[in-house]
């Protein structure tokens, strides 16, 4: 398997924030120096330097620093964040900037595609990628490498990177004389701690021509790139940092610890929000429920069946020998479990009375109750651990079961304290399986058969065909005999000082792409709990944390390690919106109760959300920029900011400390926001995304208890006739062309560009000085016999002449996917004053012409878009039963395909309720995730199919889209963009049988049946 890597709006977004924050800054290849060979004898026997061979560095920043301030503070107002007073300057570098970006949202490769985004703009080629571990610097070398084909097919370049090592300083040689993009890969051990190794950096060494490894790196003016830097605040580390005098830092994390010049946030939330990362769900286990008895009980799920709901229930049983053990048997109502132990007298009068498939519990004829997931009884860490084990194979096989026909293969992670509970060694050294080996072996093979017995298709094939032993594998690190052993063995060399031993690492990563092919049996990892950053594998489904809670790796640590969103067997992400939270659900099997967890969980994330305002004042809408439909942008002023401060009063959607209530939230989910004030309405979307931006307990990621999930039966309603028509004139696949006039497009491109284009000035700095009249040593050596005595900023009257030569159209064409005579065309028409700004700024023109350009396009493709119908159909299998954990919320229906509607808001749960009361209503239903529309904007998937009796409404046959789905600005331009096409495909493959259109509600739904 190859992973296949696509653009994402989200990622170049990140990208552009640094970039942008560079404008004006003009190309120029890199700068040649006199790269020092060493030193040679001289013929006086003494040393004497050779400079003779040419070297390539980054060019010095040409902006001034009020120009880069302000280039900072316009990205930070376009994503309405905190505005920077001014640049923070540290380890002596003039520009430091923050990226904060979800963990599996892609950081690295959002930096590695930054790093070519930089050099294709402004020529700089030198990077240097600091991280604080092994892992993280091992998973980085992968990522070059696995993106290497991706970005060469972009930029037609290939990076040369390599890992910093003072024993191989061939590679340093290289990186400092090669002219194209080359990238140093260094932790933090290499140049901060005090081991002799660790030195070599600033000593003159014999095997480097008496130089010192940090005075190449400094003459190459690198641009730093900080990997965690949160972890890299101590004071040796940041001292070390400033020796290699840095043209500028960028430092990405998740969890900034220090705060720079902020200018891109993604996180958590966003994250979520924007379904990048998976949805969380939680098996918690609570000794807790039943009381005054000291019988053991665990309830472990609930399974709906048509005729009457069973509960898999754990309790002891006495055999005849009078031995007693612990045992998983299916219970159904009226089961006396007095009868089923064998006659324990714990379980005198526990006959069940009802199974609760609502409320997730069962209840005895006694009184007691015990809910899913809980233990009465005693409960010691054998039995926790047994349990833990059990619930991660069955999350395991369920969610397989759901993915394996969508080619999805699906690993599961365990994390563990010590190696011995996984495998030990006898006095021989042979190998043994330890305690969670066996036990899950053991749990393994017993579900397994229940699986089986499911039926024969290609899942149960699929399982056939794995032996339980090669099921599961260790990922620890080796020793010299090739034996498994704890991370506790400090590594040599560069890597002195880490916990970590790189022969772990290096083994996960050269399996994560194989990982993910079926053809690798391994599906279950055992790994050690240090394992918390640097490798993570997207298919990771379930993690269960077979160990002590501990201080020094968090709940959201651990998680992390299994939230990148999934592959399939080709390698390609499944990411699409509209399906993403429902394939990609991560299932965690805590050591604690659900409650616990969670709270712990949200308090990690909370806790990283320290970028976030907290309250809604005036002050914060102040100065922030909102846009309304057509794209014009307004800074709020004091008047505006105390108008949207007062709405939010009045409407209760803030309470007296100005933080977001709950009646908010409620009004944005059911669309029922009250209207803004006339001057404000126009910009309703962006004012509802800015408000968003404040930090809200509401607004926190909902972790579901998702234990066994439960179907929801496909009934009689299906097969109705009246369903079968309808499906029978949607059911249709088709293609789409765009057959839009390129001339068309040009005028309209002449015309946007002509009256739109605006290139910033380049700017450039004058630095004046004069040597001191008397020089000490002290100056001379601390580089002070100059003395700063004026400085003044001037604008380029004509041009600033690059030392790069620009391919004009080739830049323009890349950027906006047109075809070179397309773009010809578009500034061959475009006027003298406007066409004359490419000299005054090349970067800003191509930049914001290519932008203006885009905006054409998008609208040209919409308005000559067209669906062709093909052969192909859906398959009936996309109305599968879906599963679904918490049917508390399920609206129980009548005249709905399946037994159950889950809603997402009360705007639909009302809608359904008025769909199936309603006399004139035959038939409906909430269109499964499976029913897709392709459009140029991404796949869309219409709401409900509704069947009418006949003679009562004008149109028999409605498929509608339910407004207030919409949760952000970017989600609804997409989405109206969809809406449009998907008007389109209906009247074309239905040829108007079938009406679609988009309503607000039931009465509005009637209202246009009667058109």
């Amino acid at each position: 398997m190859k992973l296949q890597f696509t653009h994402k709006a989200y990622q170049a977004a990140a990208v552009h924030a640094v970039v942008d924050c560079f404008m004006g800054q003009p190309k120029q290849a890199g700068l040649t120096y006199r790269l020092d060979p060493g030193k040679k004898e001289g013929t006086d026997g003494q040393k004497e330097m050779d400079y003779q061979d040419n070297a390539f560095r980054n060019a010095d920043l040409a902006l001034p620093t009020e120009a880069l301030l302000e280039n900072v503070k316009s990205v930070q107002r376009g994503q309405n964040l905190t505005v920077s007073k001014n640049l923070v300057k540290t380890v002596n570098a003039d520009v430091n900037l923050d990226v904060e970006m979800e963990t599996g949202t892609g950081k690295t490769y959002v930096y590695i595609k930054t790093m070519f985004e930089l050099h294709r703009r402004y020529g700089w080629s030198k990077f240097i990628i600091v991280v604080p571990s092994i892992a993280i610097r091992e998973g980085i070398q992968k990522s070059l490498e696995l993106t290497s084909a991706h970005f060469l097919q972009d930029y037609h370049k290939k990076a040369r990177f390599f890992i910093y090592n003072s024993k191989q300083l061939h590679n340093l040689e290289s990186f400092s004389s090669d002219a194209g993009i080359n990238v140093m890969i260094i932790n933090t051990q290499a140049f901060a701690a005090r081991g002799k190794d660790q030195r070599r950096i600033y000593e003159e060494l014999d095997d480097f021509q008496s130089r010192r490894p940090i005075d190449v790196i400094k003459a190459n003016r690198p641009i730093l790139i900080l990997d965690e830097p949160q972890r890299m605040e101590g004071k040796k580390t940041q001292d070390s940092l400033k020796e290699f005098n840095p043209l500028f830092v960028l430092r990405y994390s998740a969890t900034h610890k220090t705060t720079h010049n902020l200018v891109h946030r993604l996180d958590a939330l966003d994250a979520y929000n924007q379904k990048l990362v998976k949805k969380i769900a939680v098996h918690g286990i609570a000794q807790k429920g039943l009381t005054g008895t000291d019988s053991y009980l665990y309830l472990e799920g609930l399974t709906l069946s048509r005729s009457k709901p069973v509960a898999r229930l754990e309790f002891e049983i006495q055999s005849k020998s009078g031995h007693i053990k612990r045992t998983l048997r299916r219970i159904s109502v009226g089961d006396n479990l007095f009868e089923l132990s064998g006659e324990l007298g714990q379980y005198q009068g526990y006959v069940v009375s009802d199974i609760d498939a609502i409320h997730d519990k069962i209840i005895f004829t006694n009184g007691k109750e015990l809910p899913v997931g809980r233990v009465s009884g005693d409960l010691n860490e054998e039995a926790l651990r047994r349990i833990q084990i059990r619930e991660a194979i069955r999350a395991h096989l369920e969610k397989e079961r759901e993915l394996h026909e969508q080619g999805i293969k699906v690993l599961t992670l365990f994390f563990i304290d010590e190696v011995a509970k996984y495998r030990s060694y006898n006095e021989e050294g042979e190998e043994e399986a330890g305690e969670y080996a066996k036990v899950f072996e053991d749990e393994y093979n017993e579900l397994l058969n229940e699986y089986l017995e499911l039926g024969e298709d290609g899942f149960q094939k699929y399982l056939k065909g794995i032996a339980p032993k090669k099921t599961h594998n260790g990922y620890f690190a080796i020793d010299k005999k090739g034996r498994l052993i704890d991370p506790k063995v400090k590594a040599k060399g560069e890597d002195a000082g880490l916990t970590d031993d790189v022969s772990a690492y290096d083994l996960i990563l050269k399996d994560k792409e194989r990982l993910l092919s079926f053809a690798e049996p391994t599906r279950f990892l055992f790994s050690h709990s240090a394992l918390r950053e640097g490798w993570d594998n997207p298919n990771v489904f379930v993690i269960c944390t077979l160990k002590h809670s501990e201080n020094t790796v968090s709940r959201r640590q651990e998680v992390g390690r299994g939230m990148r969103l999934c592959v399939n067997q080709d390698g390609e992400r499944l990411d699409d919106p509209a399906t993403a939270h429902e394939i990609n659900q991560l299932t965690v099997i805590a050591n604690e109760s659900y409650e616990v967890f969670v709270k712990g969980l949200q308090a990690d994330i909370r806790d990283s959300l320290s970028s976030r305002p907290k309250m809604a004042t005036e002050s914060f809408f102040e100065g922030k920029v909102i846009t309304d439909a057509e794209g014009q942008q307004v800074t709020i002023d004091k008047g505006l900011a105390k108008k949207i401060h007062r709405y939010l009063i009045k409407h209760d959607y803030i309470d007296e400390g100005d933080l977001i209530t709950e009646e908010y939230h409620g009004a944005k989910e059911n669309g029922t926001l009250a209207k803004l004030p006339p001057e404000l309405e126009a910009y309703t979307d962006s004012l509802v995304v800015l408000i968003d931006t404040v930090f809200s307990d509401a607004a926190m990621p909902q972790i579901v208890d998702n234990r066994a999930a439960k179907e929801n039966r496909l009934n009689e309603n299906f097969q109705k006739k009246e369903f079968q028509e309808l499906w029978k004139r949607i059911n249709h696949r088709a293609a789409y062309t765009v057959a839009f006039d390129s001339e068309e497009l040009v005028q309209k491109a002449i015309k946007a560009v002509n009256t739109n284009l605006r290139v910033a000035k380049l700017q450039f700095q004058l630095k004046k000085g004069q040597q001191e009249d008397e020089i000490s040593q002290e100056s001379l050596e601390a580089g002070k016999s100059f003395v700063l005595r004026a400085q003044e900023t001037e604008y380029n009257a004509k041009s600033i002449q690059s030392t790069v030569s620009y391919d004009l159209i080739g830049e323009i064409a890349a950027h906006t996917q047109l075809t070179r005579r397309t773009v010809g065309s578009i500034l061959q028409g475009l006027e003298l004053p406007v066409f004359n700004q490419f000299r005054t700024n090349p970067e800003d023109f191509i930049t914001q012409a290519s932008r203006l350009i885009k905006e054409q396009k998008a609208t040209a493709i919409i308005e000559h878009l067209a669906y062709d119908p093909v052969d192909e159909r859906f398959d009936s299998t996309i109305f599968t039963s879906p599963k679904h954990a918490d049917f508390s919320q399920a609206y129980k229906a009548n005249n709905h395909i399946y037994d159950y509607v889950f809603t997402d808001s009360k705007g639909e749960r009302t809608f359904v309720g008025n769909l199936d009361t309603s006399a004139e209503v035959t038939v409906y239903a909430k269109l499964p995730r499976g029913f897709s529309i392709p459009t140029p904007v991404g796949d869309y998937n219409p709401d409900w199919a509704i069947a009418f009796e006949s003679g009562k409404v004008k149109h028999l046959y409605f498929i509608a889209e339910t407004k207030g789905s919409m949760s952000s600005l970017q989600l609804r331009e997409i989405e109206k963009a969809k809406i449009d096409c998907a008007k389109k495909f209906f009247a074309k493959i239905t040829q108007d049988e079938v009406r679609y259109d988009v309503i607000e509600s039931y009465d509005s739904l009637m209202s246009l049946l009667q058109d």
